[in-house]
């Protein structure tokens, strides 16, 4: 959690004072209430009501368990992201935008079968032939009703986390700061644990070896079965003969790394043991690889500034449903600048970024 002296220094509140008020010895003002509802990201009725429930109350598992993986920036980082979900949700609602759920109930005890099972049977339920890749995978599972959002975090052993919010619902957040492609594979990973593992609560994924905790087995599993189906893979030309040229064009139709594809091409027999290692050495080049929100249309400077954007955690279809929610008249611009984590003076660059205007309403 942040110290007194942080909240003090973001708020301008005196750290005595907010120590007061924590511990219910002071009532706060009127202005105290906004200014802690806006650093912490939430609605100000919480402070007044025992009914509401603060997205940052439901950072506290996850502290509990991994309190030492996070840094204060990281904090922060994951804050906003509960904001952005909840924002997400609530406009939503507003626009009479409905998902549909994807079910999958786990039967018997090999975890690895159970994640390869839910993978077809999902890929099937977005209408998915066996010979498709999955382009738009955000999409995909924001269809399903995950919010799904990627946003840089400080460190790099935490590819991803999924947190089961009382209010907005299955959240994942994928840490930006990863390969483009690896990001798919944690979104993926992510998507897992909302299907198997959401009655948990909260889950953090690290990129490293996670020895026998069957659950990330399973994730794992499931992704490379989602991403790299093995009815797809067995379409393939024979890998056991593939250049580094092949190796790396067909990673990259899948959009994977040449170390995911040789790990799924070994677990679906298609190649032994020295050649996954051999394919495993290869990589994809940098500038063939594919950012979906990042498109070359953008100029230099838009894409820059899109990609500070990004980094925040505002994907396109988050900033579209907030301008929707503005041209309808169901948020102010005051509100929309909030919910884009903008001043109003930056709204006009942004919105002329996205292709969206701030008239007409």
């Amino acid at each position: 959690m942040l110290s007194l002296d942080d909240v003090s220094y973001a708020t301008g509140i005196y750290a005595s004072r907010l120590d007061s008020i924590e511990k219910g010895q002071t009532e706060p003002t009127g202005d105290e209430i906004l200014i802690l509802a806006d650093n912490y990201r939430c609605d100000f009725k919480f402070f007044i009501s025992n009914d509401q429930v603060a997205s940052f109350e439901q950072t506290d598992a996850l502290y509990r368990a991994h309190g030492a993986d996070f840094t204060k920036e990281d904090r922060l980082a994951i804050q906003d992201f509960l904001y952005l979900c909840e924002t997400e949700a609530f406009l939503m609602q507003e626009l009479g935008q409905r998902r549909t759920q994807f079910d999958f109930t786990p039967t018997g005890t090999y975890f690895k079968g159970q994640g390869a099972t839910a993978a077809e049977r999902f890929r099937v339920a977005l209408g998915h032939s066996a010979k498709e890749v999955s382009r738009d995978i955000y999409d995909e599972f924001r269809s399903v009703g995950v919010h799904v959002f990627r946003r840089k975090l400080g460190n790099s052993d935490i590819s991803g986390l999924f947190i089961m919010h009382p209010v907005a619902g299955k959240c994942a957040l994928i840490n930006l700061s990863e390969d483009v492609y690896r990001q798919r594979f944690s979104a993926a990973h992510e998507m897992a644990h909302a299907i198997f593992d959401y009655a948990q609560g909260v889950s953090v994924s690290f990129d490293r070896t996670h020895g026998l905790d069957m659950l990330e087995v399973r994730a794992n599993r499931f992704a490379s079965c989602f991403l790299m189906p093995p009815a797809f893979l067995a379409l393939l030309p024979d890998p056991t003969r593939w250049s580094e040229a092949d190796a790396i064009h067909w990673a990259n139709e899948l959009r994977v790394s040449c170390h995911a594809l040789a790990i799924a091409l070994k677990e679906a027999k298609l190649i032994d043991e020295p050649t996954a290692n051999r394919i495993q050495q290869m990589r994809v080049p940098r500038e063939s690889k594919i950012e979906p929100e990042l498109p070359n249309s953008l100029t230099t400077s838009q894409r820059n500034r899109k990609a500070r954007l990004l980094e925040l955690g505002l994907s396109d279809f988050y900033v579209g449903l907030c301008f929707d929610a503005f041209s309808n008249g169901i948020i102010s611009v005051g509100r929309l600048a909030e919910a884009l984590l903008s001043s109003q003076t930056e709204l006009t660059e942004l919105a002329s970024i996205y292709g969206r205007s701030l008239h007409g309403h």
